[in-house]
């Protein structure tokens, strides 16, 4: 089903079931995969992979040029998993290099205003509040949420399983399973709720709070020292804390505190 005021271009491969509303603009090289739905005035353009079942509504920009004063004019990519939902307004780059795309995963809510720079990595059931905003190759793992506001520097990582608070500064990766809150931004506690809700058993919450007290309430040490602590903990057993311990030792730009 599409609008006859929609503009698609020749090259642009539209697959079955979806639903293109009025006013909205295909550009060339991209593939729309089943069942989408764009509801109208919705921009798609570049060289641009959208999976299956995903809903755009009105004013999405998604897929245009990257905003990094590096980019040459080569071809770069955006490529999109299946049913995710990108809200008013939300606007996602194509990469700069053509080596590393701009990836969206599957099952993740964006809501209005939110912003994907180019060559970042989203995962799966992540959710970006309102004005949500990312920089440039950002990580974000599973199951991350980012609260209304909130901005993060470029190369950072957000861990799986965290939340960050509204109108929160990002300059250094944010931990796996935290709360993190504030400008500048500070690690507050273990995202207990979180956690729960996606069924984490008490052994796991207790291992994390454990690692929790060992690695964020103790200022006078340094990291390393409290990474060695926590690794001869009965704690770093547990799944999550050795992935915790994993995220921590191979971030680049430092982890929140």
């Amino acid at each position: 089903m599409i609008h006859p005021s929609a503009i698609i271009a020749p090259s642009a491969q539209i697959h079955d079931n979806v639903t293109i509303g009025p006013y909205c603009v295909i550009g060339d090289h991209t593939v729309i995969g089943d069942g989408c739905e764009l509801k109208s005035h919705v921009v798609i353009d570049g060289h641009t992979e959208i999976g299956r079942n995903n809903t755009f509504y009105p004013f999405a920009a998604i897929g245009q040029t990257t905003q990094d004063l590096k980019y040459q004019g080569e071809p770069t990519f955006l490529k999109i998993g299946d049913n995710n939902t990108f809200r008013e307004n939300t606007t996602i780059h194509r990469s700069t290099s053509q080596e590393t795309p701009t990836l969206i995963g599957n099952d993740n809510l964006f809501l209005a205003y939110s912003h994907i720079a180019h060559d970042c990595q989203v995962g799966n059931h992540c959710i970006f509040s309102n004005n949500g905003t990312i920089a440039g190759h950002v990580v974000v793992e599973d199951y991350a949420i980012l609260s209304g506001l909130s901005a993060v520097h470029q190369f950072c990582r957000i861990g799986t399983h965290s939340i960050i608070g509204g109108c929160a500064k990002i300059v250094q990766d944010v931990p796996p399973y935290t709360i993190t809150d504030g400008n500048p931004a500070q690690v507050r506690g273990i995202n207990f709720v979180g956690i729960e809700r996606r069924g984490f058993t008490k052994e796991d919450a207790k291992a994390l709070r454990s690692a929790y007290r060992k690695l964020f309430l103790k200022k006078e040490d340094n990291m390393s020292l409290q990474l060695s602590s926590l690794k001869e903990h009965p704690a770093a057993q547990n799944q999550h804390v050795s992935h915790l311990i994993g995220f921590i030792e191979s971030s680049e730009r430092g982890v929140i505190r």
